[in-house]
C-alpha cells in the first residue's frame, strides 16, 4: 500500500496492538489518543456503538488536525445483548472470562477515519465470532496471571495466550485484536486521493 498517497495519517488510539497492525500494513503514521468516555447506550447494536466511540475518538483529534486523516477505534465484546468494555480490575476480568467461559460471543471493532478539511468520512464496523473453551476459576485466574487484562474489551487477548482460552473463531484475526486490517486496508485504498 502506498502510504504517501494519503494525508498525513494519525491514530487516535494509545493501544500498542493497534499501532503494531499499522505498522504491518507499511503506513507511517503519529500516534495521539482521542482520549474520550467510552459510550454504551442500551439502544444500539454492538457494532452501532463501537462506531459512534470510533467516530468519538477521532473527531476530537481532527478537529485538532484538520488537515490530517484520523483513523478513531473501538473494539467491544458482546455475549447476546450484553457488552464487555475494558475491565477496570483484575476481578472484573475473571468475571467477564467467567461469563464469556464456553460461549460464542461476538467481537466488534468500529472505526472511523476522518479529514476534517476536506469533508471526508468514512466509518465502518467488522464483527468476529469467538467461542471460548469451558474453562474453570483456576483456568481463568491462570490465564489472568499470563497477561495484562485491563486494557483489553472482555479481559482478554487473542494474541496472547489466546489459545488456552479460545476453541474457535470465524472472521477476521485482527479484528479480534482491536483493528480489521483487511476492511481498513480496503477502505484506504478507496480513501480519495487529491
Amino acid at each position: 500500500m502506498s502510504a504517501s498517497a494519503l494525508p498525513p495519517l494519525i491514530l487516535a488510539s494509545a493501544s500498542p496492538r493497534r499501532s503494531q497492525l499499522l505498522r504491518e500494513l507499511g503506513l507511517e503514521f503519529e500516534v495521539l489518543a482521542g482520549h474520550i468516555e467510552e459510550v454504551s447506550p442500551e439502544h444500539l447494536t454492538p457494532a452501532e456503538t463501537a462506531m459512534i466511540n470510533a467516530y468519538r475518538k477521532a473527531r476530537v483529534i481532527a478537529k485538532r488536525f484538520p488537515d490530517r486523516l484520523v483513523l478513531g477505534a473501538d473494539t467491544v465484546v458482546a455475549l447476546g445483548t450484553r457488552l464487555f468494555g475494558k475491565p477496570a480490575t483484575r476481578a472484573e476480568a475473571a468475571a467477564m472470562l467467567g461469563e464469556l467461559q464456553g460461549q460464542e460471543h461476538e467481537v466488534v471493532t468500529g472505526v472511523c477515519l476522518i479529514h476534517q478539511r476536506a469533508h471526508r468520512q468514512q466509518t465502518f464496523a467488522a464483527s468476529t465470532r469467538v467461542k471460548f473453551r469451558p474453562l474453570q476459576p483456576a483456568d481463568i485466574a491462570a490465564y489472568l496471571a499470563s497477561i495484562n487484562p485491563l486494557d483489553k474489551a472482555g479481559g482478554y487477548a487473542i494474541q496472547e495466550q489466546g489459545s488456552v482460552i479460545i476453541e474457535s473463531i470465524e472472521g477476521s484475526f485482527t479484528n479480534v485484536v482491536g483493528l480489521p486490517v483487511e476492511r481498513l486496508k480496503d477502505e484506504l485504498a478507496r480513501w480519495p486521493r487529491d
